[in-house]
């Protein structure tokens, strides 16, 4: 797989383990990689006059150093800004010397319309915001705009986080080596790399398979092996029964929302429980969805002890207060007055759910915690975050990635953190950026389908991990392929297309 995300750490000890399995050593990959990005520039941009390339101390700017020699070589008119020098004998300090163009200053970084900057100060190492020289040179290519050529990633853009580091260069191409960093991912800094150009560089697979990598880019090679497929002789009830909880009368849309995605994301049954007063308002909009009261516990227990459904949505339009956390803490319960056949594959729980645990988070956490509980998956967005795990969510240091990790560790569920660069994190570790978000995602509504997509892959067996990974990945997807125009009521009918993409490709893959 080419899908995991290597934090700058886990780079450099890629980069040792490489060296010393050979052949190449560190200034040979130093060589690759200045080679690729040259090949980028003088594919990209072959009718530009003039190269400005910033060079650090370390090895991005050692990097450049051999970026400005083939440049050079190849006719480009060609300047080198230097921020310090490198160390003596480095691999650096070697690029350096064998580079005829001879540097200058950064701080006297001047240039001129229609030139591009090859922008290899730091990379994805920085630690602390770019300032001084750096800072300015930024604010010089900006006001410019000039296109910029980054190198790993843009500098002033965390490799592990996606913080913007007090300034960062905004890279037209980012040409970054073996695999893709968290920083190329998470916000904002996702937004500052521009195209992302992964380059082998002699890094094999089996050097990254040694670091035992957790980070990964939500894409379907991550999660398609256990994406579920009917076999020919399947009936609706080996494809799983989902749950949906309905809110009063003025708020059932959000429940028939998730029990449509459910049903079109695969489940062989759905049903939603709706309160008796609610009834009516449910029925009037259901066809294909199933309907049935379930006003108390006693309800609940004679649904699952009856129809055997595995999985549930609890949330959406719920409302917020003892009745939910009486649900949720039912549902999570392994010891039930039920058939002790009966089993709950996983629980979703958003919004209202998430919401209603705010003064007594440890509750719920205990409850996860139970052996023999259900699979628990939680979506919240920002503010639902903060409100189920304060203390994590004003970590100010801690990155996205981080807090959702931590969350799940905590709560004993997979965490969907929600937002334009969703990321999804498991209790043991693992942890999904997603990238292929779109802004016509952001409607009222939208959360409920995927919440309802998730229960739909859970009901058909999908470890919790992976259908939360692929849920937000399709949902994702549909939007993106509807574009603008886009209200929630689309999304479900938006599955089609995508789900028959992924069933064509798992069939074709067996």
């Amino acid at each position: 797989m080419s899908n995991e995300l290597l934090s700058p750490a886990e780079m450099s000890e890629a980069d040792r383990l490489a060296i010393a399995a050979g052949p190449l050593d560190g200034f040979g990959l130093m060589r690759r990689a200045g080679e690729a990005v040259a090949a980028v520039i003088l594919a990209r941009y072959p009718a530009a006059t003039r190269v400005h390339v910033l060079c650090g101390p370390g090895n991005n700017g050692g990097d450049g150093y051999v970026v400005a020699r083939l440049l050079a070589g190849s006719g480009v008119s060609t300047t080198i800004w230097a921020s310090g020098t490198p160390r003596p004998q480095s691999d650096a300090a070697l690029a350096a010397a064998q580079c005829p163009v001879k540097p200058r200053p950064l701080s006297d970084f001047a240039a001129e319309a229609g030139s591009i900057v090859v922008d290899t100060l730091y990379g994805a190492g920085l630690s602390k915001p770019l300032a001084g020289d750096a800072a300015k040179a930024v604010d010089t290519a900006t006001a410019l705009r000039l296109p910029v050529v980054a190198v790993d990633l843009p500098s002033g853009v965390s490799g592990a986080s996606g913080a913007i580091l007090g300034r960062a260069f905004h890279a037209e191409v980012t040409v970054t080596f073996a695999r893709q960093k968290p920083g190329h991912l998470l916000l904002p800094g996702r937004e500052q790399c521009g195209e992302i150009v992964l380059a082998d560089i002699g890094i094999g697979d089996g050097i990254i398979a040694q670091l035992a990598v957790s980070t990964f880019e939500n894409v379907p090679d991550l999660w398609s092996r256990e994406f579920p497929v009917p076999a020919v002789d399947t009936h609706k009830y080996k494809r799983g029964h989902v749950g949906v909880f309905s809110g009063g009368p003025s708020a059932t849309g959000a429940a028939r929302l998730s029990a449509l995605a459910a049903a079109r994301s695969g489940a062989g049954a759905v049903t939603v429980l709706s309160p008796a007063n609610a009834m009516q308002v449910n029925a009037a909009h259901l066809t294909s969805i199933m309907l049935r009261k379930a006003d108390d516990s006693v309800d609940i227990d004679s649904f699952i002890g009856e129809r055997r459904p595995s999985a549930f949505v609890l949330g959406p339009g719920f409302g917020i207060g003892e009745k939910t956390r009486q649900f949720a803490l039912a549902l999570l319960s392994p010891v039930q007055p039920r058939d002790t056949s009966t089993r709950i594959d996983g629980l979703v729980f958003d919004a209202d759910a998430i919401t209603s645990f705010r003064e007594a988070p440890d509750v719920l956490f205990e409850a996860s915690r139970q052996p023999g509980a259900p699979a628990l998956v939680m979506t919240p967005h920002e503010g639902e975050f903060a409100r189920l795990f304060p203390d994590i969510a004003d970590e100010v240091a801690s990155s996205k990635l981080d807090k959702a990790r931590a969350a799940a560790v905590r709560a004993n569920a997979v965490i969907v953190y929600k937002g334009a660069d969703t990321v999804i994190a498991a209790p043991d570790g693992r942890v999904a950026i997603n990238a292929n978000g779109a802004p016509w995602l952001a409607t009222a509504g939208s959360g409920d389908v995927l919440s309802g997509v998730i229960a739909g892959l859970l009901a058909q067996g999908m470890p919790a991990f992976e259908a939360a990974c692929a849920a937000v990945w399709i949902h994702a997807e549909a939007g993106s392929r509807f574009g603008p125009g886009l209200i929630a009521e689309d999304l479900p009918p938006a599955l089609v297309p995508v789900l028959r993409d992924l069933v064509e490709a798992r069939s074709t893959a067996r």
